[in-house]
């Protein structure tokens, strides 16, 4: 009985094998009664389905039956219990029967099952759910008992749907093959029964019915190890564990069968093949040393530009094309050809490698002749590319120099003397690049001939040749005359550096002058307490005079450089019209402060040595001085120096100097 037949009768779950065992070890099976009627018919089948599951070994163990009657009336348990007695008599050791509470009391008085047990054949007891752990362990009953064994019967049911269709398939296959096996066999003596046999093919899949069967052996190991983790919706059972080994010995059976069974496909498509690869290796021949060299021949010529180039590589890409149509036919044909060589019987080594053999030196050929125009049109492509970049970079180098150079400032030309040189380097190496990929591509074109199948290719490789000099020579004399005209441009702009540089240091110097002008003005104040001071003072005067007379004379010769520079280059100095000026301006300024700080310095030091001798002389009583002239003579001095001290130096544009202290003189 297959579980498909009665598959609408399985789906209600009037009974089910939970997977769940007894304290001997017996099966447990479980029928769950319910509110409505139940059909006795139906549960017989049920019954008859689920108890030929089971081996021979694991029956022999018996069953403990559990009649779930807390949904059902006592008529209806009292029938299923008693049908019990016709359908499993030998295998049922035990039958409990799940009560609901102090609801049959009475029932029962007029039945007592303990007292049937001679008749019945089992033993039968009427239990509450909650006392049923007595006689079964917990973790062997289901959920719907308070116990912790998972059971999905929708679950079990599709398994054992796979089960046995995998058994029904594979068992049908296995005799269908072994038909055609046996069938070839004889074939081999018998022409005609063989031609039969060629149009027999198995009903079904076999690479199908064997990955089912390897998915369902699988999943049933995979339960087996897993089914007490919590992640699996039911633990294993004694029919998964069964199918296990009938699932595997149909598995390695299929396998054999299907093994042969290929065998027998690989021979016979190899003795259809022989003739239909002669065939084809004949066309590919025919047509590659005919039309296929026909088109090689009549393409030698390089181009002499990069479109030109391109449109003879579009032109053999179209006849690679078609050569590829037919490589392809080659290497299908070789596969074959090596197939039947590997599994060929003897007769047929020498004709399948002679044919092979003629079929290679052909196709071969063929391709190192295809290759060789495509590197050659590659590298004719290449140097066209590399020649036309360096004619842009001459192109933009000459335009570069064309043009007349006017920067702003020093910064900008050596950006300029910068890119300029980078731009020389480029063309370079450009150059460089182009004689490279022209002789690589004239190496090509000397070993051209040696497959031309005969014909004179020396015209065209003249004319190919003398292209590729050509272009090299005007390559060569264009980069002679743009670096002729860069070392003009290159001198011309080192002078204008020096301009700029000139002009910078100049404006500097003039700063520097300014500065010193500002520090005498603001900070060379003092005229000293005493005479040593005050020659102190004049001393240090003097030589900031010559760092002033320094940076006056620097600033000078760097605009007379400008002059020489300007009348090299031709072109107007700016610092004549404005750093010239504001240099002997500032430095007549200096001069006229110079030479003020230095009359008053003098006029400094003539009164403090004057009133130091007097002093000296009358150190206790200077109001006892007799020498008259003496004192009026440093009087005299004092009142100049005063009064020089009260008035500002100005000079001629009207800037004013800051006054001196007078208070010590006073």
């Amino acid at each position: 009985m297959e579980a498909s037949v009665i598959l609408p009768i399985l789906k209600k779950k009037l009974a089910f094998l939970s997977g769940g065992k007894d304290r001997r070890s017996g099966l447990i099976l479980t029928i769950p009664l319910c509110l409505e009627q139940t059909n006795m018919d139906e549960l017989s089948v049920t019954l008859d389905y689920l108890l030929s599951i089971p081996s021979e070994k694991c029956k022999a163990r018996g069953f403990t039956v559990i009649v779930d009657g807390r949904k059902s009336q006592w008529n209806v348990v009292k029938t299923v219990v008693l049908m019990l007695q016709n359908v499993v008599p030998a295998e049922v050791s035990l039958v409990c029967v799940v009560k609901p509470d102090e609801f049959w009391d009475k029932k029962v008085t007029h039945f007592c099952f303990w007292k049937e047990k001679d008749r019945l054949g089992f033993e039968v007891i009427l239990v509450s759910a909650n006392k049923l752990t007595r006689y079964i362990e917990p973790c062997q009953l289901t959920e719907d008992f308070g116990g912790s064994l998972t059971y999905d019967h929708m679950d079990w049911l599709n398994k054992r749907l796979v089960f046995e269709k995998f058994t029904k398939e594979s068992t049908s296959l296995l005799d269908e093959l072994a038909l055609i096996n046996n069938g070839s066999d004889k074939g081999n003596q018998q022409e005609k029964e063989r031609s039969v046999d060629l149009n027999f093919l198995p009903s079904v899949d076999p690479e199908t019915v064997l990955q089912t069967g390897h998915e369902l052996l699988s999943e049933l190991q995979q339960r087996r190890f897993n089914g007490s983790d919590g992640g699996v919706s039911w633990s294993p059972m004694d029919d998964e564990l069964l199918a296990q080994p009938q699932v595997m010995k149909l598995l390695d059976s299929l396998r054999e069968q299907y093994t042969r069974y290929q065998e027998v496909c690989r021979q016979r498509s190899k003795r259809t093949q022989l003739e239909e690869i002669q065939q084809k290796v004949m066309q590919v021949v025919n047509w590659l040393e005919g039309p296929g060299s026909e088109q090689l021949r009549a393409q030698w010529g390089i181009g002499d530009s990069i479109r030109a180039s391109q449109a003879l590589q579009q032109k053999h890409e179209e006849i690679e094309s078609q050569h590829s149509e037919w490589f392809a036919v080659y290497v299908e044909l070789n596969q074959q050809i090596a197939a039947l060589l590997n599994a060929g019987d003897e007769e047929d080594l020498v004709e399948l490698k002679s044919l092979q053999q003629q079929l290679s030196d052909v196709c071969y050929r063929q391709a190192s002749q295809l290759e060789f125009r495509q590197n050659l049109l590659q590298a004719a492509l290449e140097f066209h590319g590399v020649a036309q970049d360096l004619s842009q970079q001459l192109d933009g180098l000459l335009g570069m120099l064309c043009v007349d150079v006017a920067p702003a400032d020093g910064a900008s030309i050596q950006q300029t003397l910068k890119l300029l040189e980078e731009k020389l380097k480029s063309v370079d190496v450009g150059l460089q690049g182009l004689r490279e990929k022209g002789q690589g591509l004239l190496d090509q074109i000397s070993n051209q001939a040696s497959w031309a199948y005969g014909k004179d290719v020396t015209i065209e490789n003249k004319e190919n040749v003398d292209h590729i000099q050509g272009v090299m020579e005007d390559m060569q004399l264009r980069k002679q005359r743009c670096e002729d005209m860069v070392d003009v441009r290159r001198l011309k702009m080192l002078q204008m550096v020096q301009l700029f540089k000139c002009e910078e240091d100049a404006a500097q110097a003039v700063e520097w002058l300014s500065e010193l002008l500002d520090a005498l003005l603001k900070t060379h104040t003092r005229l000293g307490d005493d005479a040593q001071e005050t020659k102190v003072l004049l001393e240090k005067h003097r030589k900031f005079v010559d760092v002033a007379q320094s940076t006056y004379d620097y600033g000078r010769q760097l605009l007379q450089a400008t002059v020489v520079l300007c009348q090299s280059l031709r072109c107007t100095s700016r610092s004549s019209g404005d750093t010239l000026p504001r240099l002997n301006r500032v430095w007549k300024q200096f001069t006229i402060a110079s030479e003020e700080r230095v009359h008053r310095l003098e006029m400094a030091i003539a009164f403090h040595s004057n009133a130091e001798k007097i002093l000296q002389d009358c150190p206790e009583e200077p109001e006892a001085i007799n020498d008259e002239e003496q004192f009026d003579e440093v009087e005299a001095v004092g009142k100049s120096l005063l009064d020089r001290l009260t008035v500002p130096v100005v000079y001629p544009d009207g800037y004013a100097a800051c006054s001196y202290n007078l208070c010590f003189y006073q």
